[in-house]
């Protein structure tokens, strides 16, 4: 688990950083900004669940939904990473969480959260 969690806690903390945005910041670009993380978080729990299928791309279900978005994707994400050939404490796992905790921070950047 120590390889995850990192992950857990920076996709936990954005979420909860964009369920404390009002409306306006939500509308100027963070919504939009949180969506995208979310989709390219599930396409990646998606290529590690089922390699070589199509990934299915998470919709836009509005403003007040994205910080859940962002937290499903990613927890889903944590769980794909575990199962995933090494398993959690493999190194793929860790660099594959690494990679996603960039992710998520470089969105929350462009966030402004």
């Amino acid at each position: 688990m120590d390889d995850v969690s990192p992950l857990l806690s920076a996709v936990d903390r954005l979420a909860d950083r964009l369920r404390a945005l009002p409306q306006s910041r939500l509308r100027a670009g963070a919504a939009a900004e949180g969506l995208a993380l979310a989709r390219e978080l599930s396409v990646r729990a998606q290529r590690l669940e089922e390699p070589g299928t199509p990934p299915r791309i998470m919709p836009d279900a509005g403003l007040f939904v994205v910080a859940d978005q962002v937290a499903v994707a990613g927890h889903d994400l944590v769980h794909a990473l575990e199962r995933a050939p090494g398993g959690a404490g493999g190194g793929e796992t860790a660099r594959g969480a690494a990679d996603a905790v960039a992710l998520v921070t470089e969105a929350a950047g462009r966030c402004g959260v």
